[in-house]
């Protein structure tokens, strides 16, 4: 498993981050303090709490492409 802290405090943001997820065969997870939702499911996303920092967890040891698109959203 490796992990990444991320922003998504705009809609466009979320938007661009499950467009990304959804094209990665792997399980993806977002967690918000004790919530922990599908990465790929965008709905499940906006009952987060996106003013912080959300910790996105992959489950493949074959990421570093999915890693380095998420660059961009790193808090």
């Amino acid at each position: 498993m490796k992990s990444i802290k991320i922003s998504l405090a705009m809609a466009q943001k979320v938007k661009e981050f499950v467009a990304i997820t959804q094209d990665c065969p792997y399980e993806i997870l977002l967690k918000s303090g004790k919530y922990v939702v599908d990465a790929k499911s965008i709905l499940g996303i906006f009952s987060l709490d996106l003013s912080s920092p959300l910790i996105v967890e992959v489950y493949s040891d074959d990421c570093a492409e999915f890693l380095e698109k998420l660059k961009k959203f790193e808090a």
